[in-house]
């Protein structure tokens, strides 16, 4: 059952676990974390809005075309899948279960290379990093999936 790894996983946090066998505790083996993306908001940009004249005077701030903290987000969730391809071509698993925060997980989906896509075999949206393994486990099946 070491072949199988779970993801736990938020924008800014990632957690991997193994477990002996489909019934057993959860074992803690990596942590990943993107401090970046813990910033403010006003600390990830580098300035204020600049602004543009319109008509008759007014003025308009121009916004970013793109929220700071969900660029981070994104950044996270390519290095966790190259992170999880490094793994899997290394062959230190053949199955995948990923746990994580609703927005992030629809992101690291779009991230993962198909062939690591093949090897989810279950996914759960709840952002439970924080847990225990222990509490982390009650989650998950009572019997993990083993479709090896």
């Amino acid at each position: 059952m070491k072949l199988t790894w779970i993801l736990v996983a938020n924008s800014t946090h990632a957690r991997i676990f193994t477990a002996d066998t489909p019934s057993s505790a959860l074992e803690e083996i990596g942590d990943l974390a993107h401090t970046e993306g813990r910033l403010y908001t006003r600390e990830l940009t580098t300035d204020l809005p600049g602004r543009v004249k319109g008509g008759q005077s007014s003025r308009h701030a121009l916004e970013q075309p793109t929220d700071p903290k969900k660029h981070e987000a994104d950044i996270f969730a390519h290095q966790l899948a190259e992170h999880l391809e490094e793994a899997y071509n290394a062959n230190k698993f053949k199955q995948l279960l990923i746990i994580a925060e609703p927005s992030f997980l629809g992101l690291l989906r779009q991230c993962l290379p198909e062939h690591i896509k093949k090897q989810v075999c279950l996914e759960l949206d709840k952002n439970i990093t924080l847990q225990s393994a222990a509490d982390i486990r009650k989650h998950l099946p009572e019997y993990l999936p083993h479709v090896l």
